[in-house]
Order: structure tokens, then sequence, then C-alpha cells
């Protein structure tokens, strides 16, 4: 599914604002019947979220990039710290223990009706195949090739059409900017109460600097993903990728991806808290 310390004072940030809606979303109307643990965990194998979750761990090795240092600047434990702090048997229970307060039986029937038909089972094998690759320079390059090629006739440019449809419709709220800019600012602000750099700007200040870049880090973004969706449906064809926009467009299936991507950023953004703590101990402060 296309798409990740034990908390502080919390901090009031757009992601946690904007996980509060959606989480809002999901839960009404009163009547909606909550899905049940064993149910949520099912949903998550046969929709692929589980693995989406299990490929946050590669999102680790940006955390020195963030600081602007080296991995090995924090010594050979780096790996064992980074690979406990993003465990995928953490990442799933806080999914689980989420989702069961949030998914309704009804959006996670829907959701399961789909990516259990032949269709949706063949999204998912790619999908997890992608999600499961820690190298995203062969999809960025191999996707790059691709949309090239597709650019230079109208049936390919009508299938390119198409992958910004579904882009449009996985992210319709447009959160994943927003909560990359929260990632960070939480790392960040996570890591100076840590005692690993010197923060020189309160959580707003650094907002506002991210927000003047936000037109070129939008179009990063949206670069990057059409390359990954090129190169992850690239064995698709027209008529079934035209069928998988049209699914992620139903209004049920628009709650249940606001509702997964809030999740996937906020245990993303945890998980990265948590680290910020523990690289204390890795590595000694340094100015940023």
């Amino acid at each position: 599914m296309t798409h990740a310390p034990a908390r502080r004072a919390p901090l009031h940030v757009t992601l946690l604002a904007a996980l509060g809606c959606l989480i809002a979303l999901a839960i009404s109307p009163p009547a909606a019947r909550a899905a049940d643990r064993d149910s949520i965990r099912d949903f998550l194998n046969v929709t692929g979220f589980d693995i989406a979750l299990d490929s946050i761990a590669f999102s680790a090795g940006s955390a020195p990039q963030m600081l602007g240092v080296q991995p090995d600047a924090f010594g050979a434990d780096w790996t064992r710290v980074s690979g406990s702090v993003f465990d995928t048997a953490i990442m799933r229970k806080m999914a689980l223990d989420i989702l069961e307060q949030t998914l309704t039986q009804e959006n996670l029937d829907h959701a399961v009706d789909f990516y259990a038909s032949d269709l949706g089972q063949r999204l998912v094998e790619v999908e997890n195949a992608s999600h499961s690759e820690s190298d995203d320079s062969i999809a960025q390059t191999g996707g790059a090739e691709i949309l090239a090629d597709l650019s230079e006739t109208d049936r390919g440019q009508a299938r390119i059409a198409t992958l910004e449809r579904m882009m449009a419709a996985i992210d319709s709220a447009g959160m994943s900017l927003r909560a990359i800019q929260e990632i960070q600012v939480r790392f960040l602000v996570s890591a100076a109460a840590a005692g690993v750099i010197e923060l020189r700007m309160d959580p707003e200040e650094l907002r506002a600097a991210m927000k003047t870049q936000e037109d070129e880090m939008r179009a990063a973004l949206m670069e990057s993903s059409m390359k990954s969706a090129a190169f992850t449906y690239k064995d698709i064809s027209d008529a079934d990728l035209i069928a998988y926009a049209e699914a992620l467009e139903t209004p049920q299936m628009q709650e249940v991806y606001q509702l997964l991507n809030a999740v996937q950023y906020e245990i993303m953004a945890n998980r990265f808290e948590v680290l910020a703590a523990r690289m204390a101990d890795l590595h000694p402060g340094q100015d940023i």
C-alpha cells in the first residue's frame, strides 16, 4: 500500500493536529463499529501496509544527514541502535494500537475487498517488492527512464496522467510535505534536548525556514514519487492502473488512506524522537 523515545512533552505540531483530525474523520459517525485487533492484523497483511511500516526502518539512514554528519560519525553501535529503535515489531504494535482505536470495520472491509481481489493482490505484490528495497536509487533511476520514454507518445503521456491521478488520490490531503517537515522539526528538537546538537532556532523558526523552501521541496517530492510509481507499476497495465486510481478515489478508500498516511508519519516521527535520545550516547554534541 503506497503510500513512517517514549514521547517527551508533546509538541503541538501540524502532524499531530492532522492525525487528530483524521482520527476523528475515521471514527465518525458515532454508530461506526471499531475493527478488532485480529481483523486489523489481517488487514495490514492483505493490503501490504505491514511491509510499508517495516520500510520505515530504511529512513533511519537519513538521521545523520539531517544533522549534517556521516553515519560512521556515530561509531560502530549505529547499526545496532538504529535497528533497535526502528524495530519492525515495535512499529507494527504502534500501528495496531492506533488503528484499533480509529479504523472502522466498514472501512476495513472496503479496503480488504479491493486488495484481496486479483488486481489488488497483484498491486500489493509489486508494492511490497518496492517497499522491501532498501536502495531507492534503483527505482529512481529506472523510473526516470520509464517516464522519459512515456513522455514521447500520446499513450505514454496518458499513463503518466494516470500515475499522477493515483499519486493525488494516495495523498489527497497533501500530508506528505507537511509531515516530512514536522518529522524533521521533531527530530531536531529532540536531538537538541538530548544534547546531540545545539539548536539555534526554536521550532517555529525552523518551520518558518522550511516554509521558504516549500515549493522546491514539493516539486522534488512529486518528482521522486512519480519516478517510484513509474518503476513500481511498470508491469501493471494501463487499464488496471485506471481501475486502481478509481478505487483509490472512492470516499471510503480516501478515509482509509488519510488515516494510514497519518499513522505511518506519526510512527516515523515518534521513532526519530527516540533515535535522537539514543544518539546522545553515541556521539558528542555539535552546533547546528
